[in-house]
């Protein structure tokens, strides 16, 4: 959530860096401020009256103590109607506030005034390119091709389960997708230092406000009802990435500065409905409603924000490369940006079947946007409470991962030569029929 104070004090640069974006939210900045100053000019009332109340308290024990009885009986009753006002006037703060606040709610990060200014994916720049394009010697197959004919992955059988967007990983494919989860857990937290955790995967509303996911993407979200109780439905929900609970294990809690940087690695399973989404419901592993994934959480001082954010790239990309595979990163356009990031950066790999990069990682900064949603501080040496940079980054996400890595190291007899780091976990160099 955006800082009033800043936008009190900075509010024609807030309707630049929002009107960046191409969504219109910077019309809502007029209709926060009228609200805001409304709160405070109500709030400045009853601090006034207030101070009347304890003046008018004053003079009735004065009165009493003179035994003037009847005059400071309605000097009592003036200090009921004071109360009155007092209780009207904090309900209409109160509304004030809170009409105020869903707005903010409601309102996406300010894009860095490092981040491209662009309105789609057309105007990411590219930052670099590892490794190059595989060549083949043969015409190669397609992930479903290589699925089927290796029975990686029965299509038919996880859309029978649980319809389609749903996959069902079988023999060589189910260990492949273990083997991949385990690399990237045993990679980040024994070489690049984070603590691995393991969350609940049904989580409250409050998580989701917490990261942004709400209330703007509750249409995305696969909602939980307990049993035949229908007064729980909206109460929890099926994560739709680790980042939701894990950016969250803080919450409410003012952390010591010597705590900092918190990094933290999590595998889940993710959920995203998608309502309408384009492609969901095709055969294939590109846009599913359920993937795996290993998240990565930084909890950081403001200063080292955005140093700690090419470090989460760096190690997102160090996956890839380890994993023998062509992949570009990009920088997210002022358009393109996710709703509570500041500054994006997108990993994407070369899947040589469907002739395109596809998106396997997103690392961003939402600086100290996240941390006000869910209360998050931390306090320095000089006992002062400072809101820290809250970073996340898929490290990386799957089932594409493993679409790029069975389309680049496919083989002409159709096998598919493992990748030295997965062998260990595999024992076999290759996966055959």
């Amino acid at each position: 959530m955006l800082d009033i104070k800043f936008i009190r004090e900075n509010a024609t640069l807030v309707r630049e860096r929002l009107a960046t974006r191409g969504a219109g939210d910077e019309r809502k900045i007029d209709e926060v401020l009228e609200l805001d100053e409304k709160r405070r000019k109500l709030l400045a009332e009853v601090e006034s009256l207030k101070a009347q109340r304890n003046r008018v308290s004053k003079e009735i024990g004065a009165l009493m103590a003179q035994k003037k009885a009847s005059e400071a009986e309605a000097r009592k009753v003036e200090t009921r109607e004071i109360g009155d006002r007092i209780t009207g006037l904090d309900r209409q703060v109160a509304e004030s506030e809170l009409a105020r606040d869903e707005i903010l709610l409601r309102l996406p990060n300010l894009p860095h005034a490092t981040v491209a200014v662009g309105k789609t994916a057309e105007d990411n720049p590219v930052m670099r390119t590892w490794s190059s394009a595989p060549h083949f010697a043969f015409k190669p197959k397609s992930h479903v091709e290589l699925c089927e004919s290796l029975k990686l992955v029965d299509f038919a059988r996880g859309a029978k389960l649980s319809g389609s967007g749903f996959l069902l990983y079988t023999n060589w494919g189910a260990r492949l997708e273990r083997a991949l989860i385990q690399f990237l857990l045993d990679l980040h937290t024994a070489e690049h230092g984070y603590t691995e955790v393991s969350t609940p995967y049904v989580i409250g509303r409050d998580c989701m406000i917490g990261v942004g996911q709400f209330p703007k993407f509750v249409d995305q979200a696969y909602a939980v009802q307990e049993g035949l109780d229908q007064g729980t439905m909206g109460k929890l929900y099926l994560l739709p990435t680790a980042e939701a609970p894990v950016a969250n294990i803080h919450r409410d809690e003012i952390l010591k500065e010597t705590q900092l940087p918190v990094r933290y690695c999590a595998y889940s399973p993710c959920f995203r409905a998608e309502a309408g989404a384009a492609g969901v419901g095709t055969r294939g592993m590109i846009r599913v409603h359920q993937f795996d994934k290993v998240e990565l959480i930084k909890i950081v001082k403001p200063e080292n924000g955005y140093d700690e954010l090419e470090k989460l790239v760096a190690n997102a990309e160090t996956v890839l490369q380890r994993l023998g595979l062509h992949y570009r990163v990009i920088m997210l356009c002022t358009g393109d940006m996710g709703f509570a990031s500041a500054k994006t950066y997108d990993i994407e790999v070369w899947a040589p079947g469907q002739n395109q990069f596809l998106e396997v990682s997103s690392c961003s900064n939402c600086e100290d946007f996240q941390a006000r949603r869910m209360s998050l501080r931390f306090k320095t040496e000089a006992a002062e409470n400072r809101l820290p940079h809250i970073l996340n980054g898929s490290g990386t996400a799957l089932a594409r991962l493993f679409v790029a890595l069975i389309e680049t190291h496919q083989q002409s007899d159709g096998s598919i030569a493992v990748p030295e780091p997965l062998r260990p976990y595999l024992k076999t160099d290759r996966i055959t029929a």
